[in-house]
């Protein structure tokens, strides 16, 4: 399979030039990079995931993981998706590109709020995008299958983008009715209020997190689980994966009974995702991997306080039965209908020019490190030879255009 595609041009690494390093993850190293001939100055830099085939462990795994990551971002397009820009191959490299997303994940988001938690009002934001991205990639017959906050980023308008596809899978999709529309109409808000647009940034820290000090910042470790044979599938509606695959804190039953899964594991992942916003902690983190899983399959979500309408959404999430699952039967239609979601203008999100957060611009650091004359792609791979423990880098994604002035408060 060769990993350019048709809507994809073809990169020379000649021309490549990377301003900094970006992270390194489990497909291989994110540089920041720009085009010598095309932007010379680097004013538009893009992320470039580049696997070194030469020395990638598990080598034909790795490879046909990254060709299939390739293939769906050529396939997509959505504003809180990212989109394929370019390919590269030669006989030791394998790289693809994507605008860059200067806002972070969410974790490191997350770990700049007070309490290290966000409010219910920024959680309904950042969901209702979520669940959009998932509801494209379901439509697509692709279950994402690795959901957690190092893999949702913020793009420099301040909306989401998923990222990393190695683990996911393209399923037979069973049938559902499909929730293009909008459950519930609610009605516009009145001109005056539209036109008192608030800026959420007040309630987030956005000077500490443009900070590049990541001092005391305890990500979580990527403990992914690679794609493995379990059972042979016995399901007569769609089509089910019988592979281990996933990041232990967010597998759902299913997954640790090697049941079969489909695309209720991206709900159950949601769920979890959700619970982290609210109490900053996953609920069935256990001291090792053995008590996580046996927590996952026997232990219930402890909520704090009295019931409320994200509680009981995260609870119908969090059903250990699949079939019991919000979202099994219809899909992301039946979340979009959820209690906690009332009043969202799903019509308008990706509108909204005022999100919680929206990153500063790093053109000073671009033009910095530019002026330094950056890295050397080729030769950066080639001092990892024995490469030190890194944290996994997520991989940029593309900004959305708006077309109209939508504040926060009026999704």
């Amino acid at each position: 399979m060769d990993a350019a595609s048709p809507s994809s041009p073809e990169l020379d690494i000649n021309n490549l030039r990377a301003l900094k390093v970006l992270g390194k993850g489990a497909m291989g190293t994110v540089f920041l990079v720009h085009d010598t001939l095309a932007d010379e100055s680097a004013r538009c830099p893009f992320a470039l995931k580049v696997m070194d085939k030469s020395s990638v462990h598990a080598k034909l795994d790795a490879d046909r993981r990254a060709r299939w990551e390739i293939q769906v971002l050529s396939r997509l397009s959505h504003p809180f998706l990212p989109s394929l820009l370019g390919t590269l191959e030669n006989d030791q490299l394998l790289g693809w590109a994507v605008p860059y997303c200067p806002g972070g994940d969410l974790n490191v988001l997350r770990y700049h709020q007070t309490d290290r938690v966000f409010s219910p009002t920024v959680i309904r934001f950042y969901l209702a995008e979520i669940v959009c991205a998932l509801e494209h990639l379901h439509s697509m017959g692709i279950a994402y299958r690795d959901l957690k906050p190092e893999n949702i980023l913020i793009q420099q308008s301040g909306h989401v983008i998923l990222t990393d596809f190695d683990l996911s899978r393209k399923l037979i999709p069973k049938t559902f009715i499909s929730s293009t529309t909008q459950l519930e109409e609610t009605p516009k808000l009145p001109e005056s209020r539209r036109k008192n647009h608030r800026n959420f940034t007040r309630w987030i820290p956005v000077a500490a997190y443009i900070s590049q000090n990541k001092k005391g910042l305890k990500k979580a470790k990527s403990a992914r689980v690679s794609p493995a044979s379990r059972r042979k599938p016995s399901f007569s509606s769609g089509e089910r994966s019988n592979s281990f695959v996933g990041t232990e804190e967010y597998v759902s039953p299913e997954i640790v009974r090697g049941d079969g899964h489909e695309f209720a594991v991206d709900w159950w992942a949601l769920g979890i995702l959700t619970y982290e916003m609210l109490y900053g902690t996953t609920p069935f983190k256990g001291k090792n991997k053995k008590e996580t899983f046996r927590n996952i399959l026997a232990k219930a979500p402890e909520f704090i306080g009295k019931r409320t309408a994200l509680t009981d959404l995260i609870g119908r999430l969090l059903e250990k039965d699949p079939t019991r699952r919000l979202g099994y039967v219809r899909g992301a239609s039946e979340i979009k209908g959820h209690e906690f979601f009332k009043g969202v203008r799903w019509d308008l999100l990706r509108e909204i020019v005022r999100p919680p957060f929206i990153p500063s611009g790093e053109e000073g650091r671009f033009t910095e490190q530019f002026n330094k004359g950056g890295v050397d792609i080729r030769d950066y791979l080639e001092s990892l030879k024995s490469p030190p423990s890194l944290p996994p880098s997520p991989l940029p994604s593309p900004s959305t255009e708006h077309h109209r002035n939508i504040s926060f408060t009026e999704f």
